[in-house]
């Protein structure tokens, strides 16, 4: 099935810029994004790129668009509309992704707790059998940490976590998100020129 449109989340981990990174390639590649941030993913992101994603849908979207340097292709939606395509199994996206996602939105995906959109919208690729990525970012893992993402690796998720690698030997910050969010784009199914392979 060939990959048309994507949720992706951003929720209160550090690492705002692997989610951003990831909606602009999207859109690049001409994919309809559905977009959200919670509540700390909001806060998050400011801190750590400046943009600001709360208040109006529409003046965030704008807000958006110009950080990203983009002019269409997403969709911003509340963390709290459970009305929204992606919280149903009849209209569920193709892929959706966490990225950055948080120690507490990974427990509570495991834990089957659908409280807002993001942890409902990821019920429902579980229960789909699509694609869910999950990207953490936490250092170190504990043991609960540990145990949640095997249970839902177990379920279908994918865990992808921010590591990047060195081989391509990358001279910036930005050569270290393209890698990992280049990962994301190779599980999604889409074709990137991201970061250098092994051997090329």
């Amino acid at each position: 099935m060939a990959v048309q449109r994507v949720f992706v989340a951003l929720t209160g981990a550090s690492g705002s810029v692997y989610g951003l990174r990831l909606v602009e390639q999207l859109c690049l590649s001409e994919i309809d994004v559905t977009f959200t941030a919670s509540c700390s993913g909001t806060l998050v992101c400011r801190e750590e790129t400046g943009l600001d994603l709360s208040g109006d849908l529409d003046k965030a979207t704008q807000r958006l668009y110009q950080h990203l340097e983009v002019e269409s292709g997403v969709e911003m939606v509340h963390p709290d509309d459970l009305f929204c395509e992606a919280a149903s199994g009849s209209a569920a996206p193709d892929a959706m992704v966490v990225a950055p996602c948080s120690m507490g939105t990974l427990a509570r995906i495991a834990s089957g707790i659908s409280g807002n959109l993001i942890e409902r919208s990821a019920d429902v690729m579980l229960k789909e059998r699509r694609p869910l990525l999950l990207l953490p970012r936490e250092t170190p893992l504990s043991e609960i940490h540990l145990g949640n993402m095997l249970k839902l690796s177990r379920a279908g998720a994918r865990i992808i976590p921010a590591m990047p690698a060195f081989y391509h030997k990358p001279q910036s910050v930005i050569e270290l998100v393209d890698f990992v969010v280049g990962k994301l784009l190779d599980q999604i199914g889409l074709e990137h020129d991201l970061y250098r392979r092994w051997g090329k």
